[in-house]
């Protein structure tokens, strides 16, 4: 089987610039067309001409190639944009191919000679080569986009202004709308598209009606036309931006992983360690799996998650002529499942098989940088690494026989001129065992390499073993002191508790203090036991408010001493209110209202300053001193008797006068 599938029964186009430039005017290109079609040999018919750009576009037009190869994308467009409208615009069955690659592109004289085309620098034969490279599929299509594609079914005709006839002819426009988007569905399904569709309805059936189809253009059993009334429109979705996309898979060197079983599963893994495809079937035979492994890559390595390799796995090795890789024991499946864990799969067999093809780079992945950094950049890079897995050699050795493979496939003539004497068995000898002397010290210094790797390997797992203690012994400190610092809190905590319930305790007490000072004149002799001590109600401010809050919490007796706290502001029916407790007296701090202290007067209820009483306060409840008040009430006596007297004078006074003023009028 060949490493690469040529496009058979085709039509290639190879085009580069041969004059001016697709930014000025009129540039001219170099076409070679290579035609594969209707050939009974391996012989390919060749067309060469040199045309203008408009003249390029009408033969791809009529010609419809498969591909349009170049050794850049943007001889045959000014910009990204322009590029995308020459990609809508091709036909749908011809793709636009860079030849020297993606987006960093190699020179085509390179890629030439690693694929065995003839290159010159004439543009003539610089657009044969990238016919040529397109031919044997060596390349990268250039796309745009998605391969989802939008069938729009829609009116052919505006339904007009109006008209006597109006109705009907929007009626008869929308119904061929409806009719004929239903021949596009029946179409789809007939084909077994997947599709969505998307209408919207109008009088009479449909003015448009969309179809999001997964597929081509090329694959849609429907194209593009207009018809009276209706017209139907497809169109590719865009990609982002522009992206490159290889024409085949299978040139390049793989490593494939399979878990055999009643369900087979096979990944495929590059050799830079990329995923690149994992499927599994319960029906498909091994010459399925096979050919599906053959459309995806070149094996390279065939690998197993298990030690012994399987006989099923032995067999897909020898069909490949592959190297064989398997673990030195099986691998565990929480390995499996960290080493996959950024891949999707379906189920455990596709896992299994990515993780013996992913662990089986990782065993390999030092050898391939050193043998890439030994391997020449006009050689195929996989070539070697292949030559290398499978024979066991030195790079060296591989890059002589690629050589020597190389000068055999000359012309007679060079061989002729370049033909070697007979060597003796002697020579053939030393030659053998220099070869082997060459591998041999090759592989050492591969070994050599390998010990320094696997030395520092060990440095850095002592560092983190280290590290590791550390860390450990840090926690372990953390976790004594976080266990001291519990312990601690749940001292502090019952401590806590016990505070609590002793405040409670003292709440207790407190209360029942407070509840003795409340008590009445005859329960606070028990308490008085000097009997020097009189209580003290406390009224904040002389008014009704204030008054109701005394009596609620500690009630206002006959015979209680009485302080304000403020005594301004009281009118009359507030002192009439405080007269009828039948206080001992009211201590006052302030002075009392005309009326307040009028009321208070004729109720003969003394009314004191509390400026000359010692009031000693806790909290709410308050005491005074017995004779303190005594004094207190007998200066209010005093005074009152003086003011009775001067009242009584001036009752006489007034008697008087008027006696005197009824004299008169008598």
């Amino acid at each position: 089987m060949n490493d690469r599938t040529s496009a058979l029964d085709s039509v290639v186009f190879g085009v580069d610039i041969q004059s001016g430039d697709i930014r000025g005017d009129s540039p001219s290109y170099a076409l070679v067309v290579l035609d594969t079609r209707d050939t009974e040999s391996d012989e390919v018919r060749i067309e060469r001409d040199v045309v203008s750009f408009r003249k390029l576009r009408r033969l791809i037009e009529r010609d419809e190639p498969r591909v349009v190869a170049t050794d850049n994308m943007y001889e045959l467009a000014t910009d990204k944009d322009d590029l995308v409208r020459f990609l809508r615009w091709l036909p749908h069955g011809t793709q636009l191919v860079q030849v020297t690659g993606a987006e960093r592109p190699e020179p085509l004289s390179r890629v030439a000679s690693r694929h065995g085309v003839p290159y010159g620098k004439d543009p003539m034969k610089e657009a044969e080569a990238a016919a040529r490279l397109a031919l044997g599929n060596v390349g990268y299509e250039v796309a745009a986009f998605e391969n989802t594609t939008t069938v729009k079914v829609s009116r052919g005709r505006s339904t007009g202004k109006g008209g006597w006839s109006q109705d009907r002819y929007t009626r008869r426009i929308h119904g061929s709308v409806k009719q004929q988007a239903r021949e596009v569905e029946s179409a789809l399904k007939e084909a077994n598209l997947d599709y969505e569709r998307d209408v919207t309805e109008k009088y009479g059936g449909y003015s448009q009606a969309l179809f999001t189809v997964e597929a081509r253009p090329e694959d849609i059993p429907v194209s593009t036309h207009r018809s009276g009334d209706t017209r139907v429109e497809i169109e590719r979705e865009r990609r982002d931006g522009i992206e490159f996309e290889p024409l085949v898979k299978r040139r390049d060197r793989v490593i494939v992983g399979i878990d055999p079983g009643t369900t087979t599963a096979v990944a495929v893994v590059g050799l830079d360690g990329r995923v690149l495809d994992v499927h599994s079937t319960r029906t498909a035979d091994t010459a399925a799996v096979i050919e599906w492994l053959i459309e995806r890559g070149r094996p390279s390595l065939v690998a197993a998650d298990v030690q012994p390799m399987p006989e099923t796995v032995e067999k897909f090795r020898r069909s490949f002529d592959a190297a064989g890789w398997a673990p030195a024991s099986d691998i565990p499946v929480d390995e499996k499942l960290h080493r996959t864990r950024e891949v999707d799969y379906e189920n455990d067999h596709e896992r299994d098989a990515l993780a013996a093809a992913l662990f089986a780079f990782d065993d390999h992945e030092d050898q391939f940088e050193r043998i890439s950094r030994k391997v020449p950049a006009d050689v195929d890079r996989e070539e070697v690494i292949a030559r290398v897995l499978t024979s066991e050699e030195s790079v060296e050795a591989v890059l002589r026989e690629m050589d020597d493979d190389a000068d055999d496939g000359g012309d007679d003539a060079d061989d002729e001129s370049h033909e070697e004497p007979e060597l003796t068995p002697e020579e053939r000898e030393i030659r053998e065992l220099r070869s082997r002397v060459e591998r041999l010290e090759s592989h050492v210094e591969d070994l050599k390499s390998t010990i320094e790797e696997k030395d520092e390997t060990i440095e850095e797992y002592k560092d983190e073993l280290s590290d590791a203690r550390r860390e450990e012994r840090r926690e372990a400190r953390e976790r004594r002191e976080v266990t001291r610092l519990e312990r601690e809190n749940g001292r502090l905590e019952r401590k806590v508790e016990s505070l609590e319930s002793d405040k409670a305790e003292l709440a207790d007490k407190l209360d029942q203090l407070k509840s003795l000072w409340k008590l009445d004149h005859s329960n606070f002799a028990d308490v008085n036991t000097d009997g020097s001590l009189v209580p003290v109600k406390i009224v904040e401010q002389f008014t009704n408010g204030a008054l109701d809050h005394t009596v609620e919490e500690y009630g206002i007796a006959a015979g209680d001493v009485v302080y304000l706290r403020d005594a301004s502001g009281a009118g009359r029916t507030t002192a009439e209110r405080l007269a009828e407790f039948d206080p001992k007296v009211v201590l006052r701090s302030g002075n009392l209202s005309e009326v307040a202290d009028e009321v208070l007067f004729e109720a003969d209820v003394p009314a004191a300053p509390a400026d000359g009483v010692t009031i000693q306060e806790i909290d709410e409840l308050a005491v005074a001193k017995e004779s303190e008040v005594e004094s207190a009430i007998s200066d209010w006596e005093d005074r009152a008797e003086e003011r009775q007297k001067e009242q009584r004078e001036e009752m006489v006074d007034q008697i008087i006068s008027e006696h005197r003023a009824e004299n008169r009028r008598g």
